[in-house]
């Protein structure tokens, strides 16, 4: 799909692109840090009406709802398509070495070669956690590797 990037002096940035159905769909980027969806007219492409005003956290909470099904749908192709590969979920329980700790501690992928993709945390998902991603309880860990190596960053979270 393309998306058209739009330079908008003194407002920010419109991104946009044509849905299936043939809706120009529009994304402003504000620069004061919002954000609004618009549609744009269908007999005057220059003239938007917006359907959506979102602050800076509503535009992050939107985007982590809409992307956590895609990156879950993407993580379970890939597990199709390599033989061997896998994809496995983890809870960090309460009182387990790592409730509290950093993500980079468990040395996970050193130890087992398997990815720990993303961390579930009620409502949020954290796409790519970096090290410092302190864990907490009730987090899932969407690990990706092989069966033993989900099998062992298991073992390590849960001690």
């Amino acid at each position: 799909m393309d998306v058209n990037e739009v330079l908008l002096p003194g407002v920010g940035l419109r991104y946009e692109f044509t849905s299936q159905d043939g809706d120009r769909i529009g994304v402003v980027a504000l620069r004061s840090g919002g954000f609004e969806l618009v549609v744009y007219a269908a007999d005057n492409l220059d003239q938007a009406r917006p359907v959506l005003r979102l602050t800076g956290e509503e535009a992050d909470t939107l985007a982590e709802i809409l992307g956590a099904p895609r990156i879950a749908e993407r993580f379970a192709d890939l597990t199709r398509e390599v033989p061997g590969l896998s994809a496995g979920q983890v809870e960090v329980l309460p009182g387990t070495p790592f409730d509290g700790r950093p993500l980079g501690d468990t040395r996970a992928r050193t130890r087992t070669g398997s990815s720990i993709v993303a961390i579930v945390r009620g409502e949020e998902v954290i796409a790519s956690p970096g090290p410092g991603e302190v864990l907490r309880a009730g987090d899932v860990l969407v690990v990706i590797g092989t069966h033993d190596g989900i099998a062992g960053v298991e073992e390590i979270v849960r001690g």
